[in-house]
């Protein structure tokens, strides 16, 4: 979003139709709702607001004898799993008073069916608690990850539940009724929570989008039925660009190799249920070692701090500064927070290593409330510190290497003779999990390799064009990849996350050859999606530039937003 006359969403402002609610009540919410409240202030939000109990939004949650009010915050429509969940606590508990929320108002009789009385009262109501603001200028969706744009085998599966005269030409064509029932939800949920934000911050919003997927969104908002009476009145004004993700891939699964914080979101865990944060190990701020018997006792730390000041701008330096500016700051507010709580800080300058920052955190083990005081920045130490020493970090550094040999033989070879390039990669790694996490080797896991082939095919179209006889030499290399790929997987001791989410599997053991070759099959019918995701722009439709003898990569989502701001002004 581009504010033309400077409006912002602070952090906390869209929670506060919730937080009017929580008063002695026990709050149930969601992930994607608690990763969106651990970006705007975090749990200390509500417990000031006077809510009594936060719990997760489980069929084994229930309120206790003396709670007889609950607020329900979920980002989900309140049908199928998400009203079980809801009737199952509600069963469990004693409420007489329940706040819901997204809005259904029919949905208001249900729960005091459920509570058991009709006279007890029941709300349900809208909020745009969906935004995580990472920083005051980005601000993300958890709730919306899994809303991926439309590729060409959409297209297809659309079109076989069409009448033959009635099938769409492109993807540009398609309208959002033609579309899932799941997937229309998505994007009306999506538009319904860009208005209702609007609403709150009184600003009226011209949209500009690039591609099927945002063309569809931007539409949707247009349409939206309390739109038209904001627009009349609203006296802020906005530019709102949506563009899809899939026209640039380039640069969101490259290896940039100069920041810190892609380094931390590569290669720590994810915190469970999120997408925007990651597990933090406090170990190094007590006394106990490492040992298989005290693993997972500790609460993790995370990225996301809210409560102090000096942390945010820290984490803001952390997120935009290159990696050596990043690191030398963490030391610097790290030597700042001893001096301030007296501590024996033993200064070493020159390099900043992994072992020095942990050894700056470690000094305030011993005092709880210096380690209180500083517990923003400490995490945020912490991070840097365990993604500098991390195992992962070679086979995160061959990747970059991969990516610059790949996008020179783009310029020199056609798509065929590069993916065959990628064969030997894969054939000769050793068997492991998926993503390889604790391997100290440079050797590339399973998911590195996914992540490389969708770095070719984001930018093949354009650099290696060719007839049917080179698409004939490029689908025989496909299958050795898919069949060299499928031994691969079988072969895992254990399943990343991603692994998991594409085959459908929770482990190894129930993985068969036939699943996992099928599986694969998927994945290179969406690469040949997003080799084509440009096919329909007739300016600016490449990401890659050769030159002589050097090839580099254009940021297409730059260049169309710069282009469209530049318009935004002139209109």
């Amino acid at each position: 979003m581009l504010p033309t006359d400077g409006v912002m969403c602070f952090p906390g402002q869209t929670w506060e139709k919730v937080l009017s609610k929580v008063k002695k009540a026990v709050v149930f919410m969601d992930d994607r709702c608690s990763e969106s409240l651990r970006w705007n202030g975090g749990a200390a939000l509500l417990f000031e607001a006077e809510a009594r109990n936060i719990k997760q939004f489980s069929s084994f949650e229930a309120g206790g004898q003396n709670e007889p009010k609950a607020v329900f915050v979920v980002s989900t429509v309140l049908k199928g799993k998400t009203a079980d969940i809801i009737k199952d606590i509600i069963s469990l508990s004693r409420f007489q008073y329940l706040v819901g929320n997204p809005v259904f108002e029919q949905f208001e009789e249900k729960l005091c069916e459920w509570m058991g009385d009709m006279n007890y009262t029941a709300e349900v109501m809208h909020a745009p608690v969906v935004f995580a603001p990472l920083t005051q200028h980005l601000h993300l969706l958890p709730a919306f990850s899994d809303l991926f744009p439309l590729l060409e085998v959409d297209l297809e599966s659309i079109n076989e539940k069409r009448p033959q005269k009635r099938r769409f030409g492109s993807l540009m064509d398609v309208d959002t009724h033609s579309l899932s029932p799941e997937l229309q939800i998505q994007i009306k949920s999506l538009a319904s929570a860009i208005n209702t934000l609007f609403e709150f911050i009184g600003t009226r919003e011209e949209s500009f989008s690039v591609g099927p997927m945002s063309r569809l969104i931007a539409g949707e908002l247009a349409s939206h039925p309390q739109a038209k009476n904001r627009r009349k009145s609203a006296p802020n004004k906005a530019s709102v660009v949506f563009i899809d993700r899939t026209l640039d891939l380039t640069g969101a699964v490259g290896h940039h190799g100069d920041s810190l914080v892609e380094k931390i979101l590569s290669v720590l865990p994810q915190l469970p249920g999120h997408v925007t944060d990651v597990q933090v190990d406090m170990l190094e701020l007590t006394h106990l070692k490492q040992t298989t018997d005290n693993k997972g006792i500790l609460a993790p730390g995370c990225l996301a701090q809210n409560q102090s000041a000096t942390a945010r701008l820290l984490w803001e330096t952390m997120l935009v500064a290159k990696q050596k500016e990043a690191v030398m700051e963490v030391r610097r507010q790290l030597v700042e927070a001893t001096s301030k709580e007296n501590l024996p800080i033993k200064m070493s300058l020159g390099r900043v290593t992994a072992e020095q920052l942990c050894s700056y955190v470690q000094l305030f083990r011993d005092s709880w409330g210096a380690l209180e005081s500083h517990s923003g920045v400490l995490q945020l130490g912490l991070a840097a510190a365990q993604a500098l020493r991390h195992p992962a970090l070679p086979r995160w550094d061959a990747c970059l290497a991969f990516e610059r040999l790949l996008l020179q033989a783009l310029g020199d070879s056609d798509l065929a003779e590069v993916l065959k390039q990628l064969l030997p990669l894969i054939k000769s790694s050793e068997p492991g999990t998926g993503s390889d996490s604790s391997s100290g080797s440079g050797e590339l896991s399973v998911d590195d390799l996914l992540v490389l082939l969708v770095y070719v095919y984001s930018m093949a179209q354009e650099a290696c064009p060719g007839g049917a006889e080179e698409e004939k030499h490029v689908e025989k290399v496909e299958n050795e990849l898919i069949g060299a790929l499928t031994l691969r997987l079988t072969q895992q001791t254990s399943l990343s996350p991603l692994l998991q989410e594409i085959t459908g599997v929770s482990g190894p053991e129930e993985l068969t050859v036939e699943r996992a070759h099928s599986t694969l099959e998927n994945v290179f019918e969406t690469l040949r999606g997003v080799c084509h995701a440009r096919d329909h722009l007739k300016h600016f439709s490449s990401v890659y530039t050769p030159s002589g003898g050097a090839h580099q990569l254009n940021q297409l989502s730059d260049i169309l937003l710069v282009l469209i701001f530049v318009q935004c002004l002139k209109s």
